[in-house]
Parts: C-alpha cells; structure tokens; sequence
C-alpha cells in the first residue's frame, strides 16, 4: 500500500515536511492553501501533482489518504475537522489543538469515522528518544525520581509575529514548552500538582516559562520554555539507580548518554534521517497500513491529556 499524503499549509514546517517525504520516496498527491497562488507555487517547488486554493478542495481530494496539517495553532482544529468530515486521516501539527475541548472534539471525530489522526509530536519517534522510553521502561537507572527538560530560544519580539500575537495562539508554552511537557509525560505520565511561573510579553503571551509538575511516587519534573535567550536543550532522567542525558537538542537528539551506576557510561549516537521528520511519517504510513487509527507511541487520549495540562499550566500563569 502507498500512502498518498496532502500537505495543508505551505509555511516552512510543511516544507521541511515535505522534503523528508519525498526523501523516504513517499508519494505527496496534492497541496492545499488559503490561496491558490501559494498552493500553486508550493506544488511547482515539489513537483506535487495537484493544487487547490482551500483547504476544504483538499480534503475532498480523494486520491489522498493522509492530510499534514501545517497551520499556525490557532486553525489546526477547524482544519482537522475539515479533513475528518471529509473522510481523510490527519497528522496534525504539534500542539493539536489550543485546547482540550478541541482535542477531544477531533479525537471523538476521528474515532466515529474510523479514521486515524494523530499528533505530529515528532520527537516521540526520534529513535533515541524511543531508547530512553524503553531503558526508563526496563529498569536500567531505577525508579526515576526527577526529569529535567529545557526548550529556550532567542527570537526578537515582533508583535506581528505568530510567536507573539495571542490571536495566533502564540507564546512559548504552546509553541515550545509542548516538548519538555510531552517528554515528562512520556516517562511519568499525568502529574499530581502543577505548578509554574512566566515573564509576560508585551502583547500578553509568555515568553519565559517555568514549570513544576510533582507526582504521588516523589518524583519531579522541571521545565523549562521560553523566547528571551537560547539555552543548552537538553533533557536529563534521574532514577534510583543512574541516569539519561539527552544531549541538546533534545526535542530532536542526535546523542544520548545513559548513567548505570557502577557502570561505565554508554552513549548512544543517531544519524538522523533526513530532517528528523522521517520517524514520525513512516509510523504513520505503519499505522495506517495497519489498519490502526492512533499511534501506541503517541496515543490520542494522551495527546487530550497533555493539552488539558498545558491549559492548567496556562492558568497557573495568569492566577
């Protein structure tokens, strides 16, 4: 079976996309936009047999099985639903949604038409990260008891910019602090206590954002987001018996390094493939060649419940 994808947006994450389908000789059937000229203009760069000026003329699109939606946050649930009310399966950018009610809206959705959708939380599929999962899961640094996790970059404030206009969704939380809180789920799932601090920007969104999570077994998450200074990226899981460095950046690794104690540290190197995108398309067209309508690796209830933390962790910053 080959999966036919659709791209939804043509901004420089469908691009970077894109080329890692065609990298892993994927077939990429057709190209939607708010306007024909970009769609056109997309399609002409990657040789992408159909255009269309909307997004609904994509989803209807149906010689393909599988849309990318690329959008900025703020559109990423109405353009899903637009793809599922077509009948078209749905990787979804990362953060989902904006909220937990749209998350679960999609989830519920998806699942009444049978069709897979997933978040596009990339990091998930890195086969380093997946190492880290499988070591934590077989004991081989203990009971983790803290998981450390920094995701920070300069950008100039520019109240036009996506990152700052809160009518975008934007702010560090949703656009950053989304990996260090998926990785802490990853490894401790949902938090008993939440708590956390920001610097607001000028328009109102959070531009340094730190966050606490505690769990009932005693262990802690620290994490950290933000758009003032650009900062290490890595991530470390300490346990009662080592620890996992997750060299930087850690929401895309190329290097970890596990800890046993009494042992020689053991590092682990990845030539990562393509842009990195690659893990997370091949499990889709796994899944789905499957006959599967979620990823176990990143399972749709999980997907709703990170989001509702973002939303507690959102009202955290503003109580």
């Amino acid at each position: 079976m080959t999966i036919r994808w659709g791209i939804l947006g043509t901004g420089g994450i469908a691009r970077t996309f894109t080329e890692d389908l065609l990298h892993l000789g994927h077939e990429v059937a057709a190209v939607g936009s708010r306007a024909a000229h970009t769609a056109e203009a997309f399609a002409d760069r990657y040789d992408i047999p159909r255009a269309y000026g909307s997004y609904a003329e994509l989803a209807a699109d149906d010689k393909v099985d599988v849309v990318y939606v690329a959008t900025t946050h703020n559109v990423h649930h109405s353009a899903a639903r637009t793809c599922l009310e077509a009948g078209r399966a749905v990787l979804v950018e990362k953060p989902f949604t904006t909220t937990a009610a749209d998350a679960r809206d999609l989830v519920a959705l998806a699942r009444e038409r049978n069709l897979f959708a997933m978040e596009a939380m990339w990091t998930r599929f890195n086969p380093l990260i997946a190492r880290v999962r499988a070591l934590v899961a077989d004991g081989a640094i203990g009971d983790v008891k803290a998981v450390y996790a920094d995701f920070s970059e300069n950008f100039p404030f520019d109240a036009a910019h996506r990152l700052w206009a809160p009518d975008l969704a934007g702010g560090a939380l949703l656009d950053l602090g989304v990996y260090p809180v998926s990785f802490a789920w990853m490894l401790l799932g949902e938090p008993a206590t939440v708590q956390a601090v920001t610097t607001p920007a000028p328009t109102g969104v959070d531009s340094n954002t730190g966050i606490l999570f505690g769990y009932e077994s005693g262990a802690l998450a620290l994490l950290h987001c933000g758009f003032l200074a650009k900062t290490p990226q890595t991530a470390t899981v300490t346990g009662t018996a080592g620890s996992i460095e997750v060299a930087g950046p850690f929401w895309h690794p190329g290097t970890m390094t596990l800890h046993r104690d009494g042992a020689e540290p053991e590092t682990f190197r990845l030539d990562v493939d393509g842009h990195g995108y690659t893990y997370q398309a091949e499990e889709v067209a796994r899944c789905v060649e499957a006959g599967l309508t979620e990823s176990p690796a990143m399972p749709l209830d999980e997907t709703v419940a990170i989001l509702h933390s973002l939303e507690t962790i959102a009202d955290r910053l503003t109580a």
